[in-house]
């Protein structure tokens, strides 16, 4: 069974930066995207972001488009997330998720990391 594994959240000041990381381990890798979610406190998550395994194509809440990057090393099965620009409203729990996020929203069918803090502050 595949587990995801997120790394690099942290507390920066509003106009900052931070680099997540999202390993898979176990099993057999053969995910047909990866991607991150966001909850902030007392909200439902949200989609951020995602990539297609095997074309690489990128997605983007409007919200983030040209502040996030998502990226991925195939050989490593991680995917990254540099996140520039931060803003107060960036602050969550993000989770990195693997499973048929492009064509499927049904959050249930996906694997699910354990979540990283990221918190901005003004």
């Amino acid at each position: 069974q595949v587990q995801l594994a997120e790394s690099g959240g942290g507390s920066v000041q509003a106009g900052g930066s931070l680099k997540l990381s999202c390993a898979a381990s176990g099993g057999t890798f053969s995910s047909d995207a990866m991607g991150w979610f966001r909850q902030a406190l007392g909200e439902d998550r949200e989609f951020v972001t995602a990539i297609n395994w095997s074309d690489g194509t990128t997605y983007y809440r409007d919200s983030v488009k040209g502040r996030f990057t998502i990226s991925r090393d195939n050989a490593k099965n991680t995917i990254y997330l540099q996140m520039n620009s931060l803003k107060p409203e960036d602050t969550a729990v993000y989770y990195c998720a693997a499973g048929p996020i492009v064509r499927n929203s049904d959050q249930a069918l996906y694997t699910w990391g354990q979540g990283t803090q990221v918190t901005v502050s003004s």
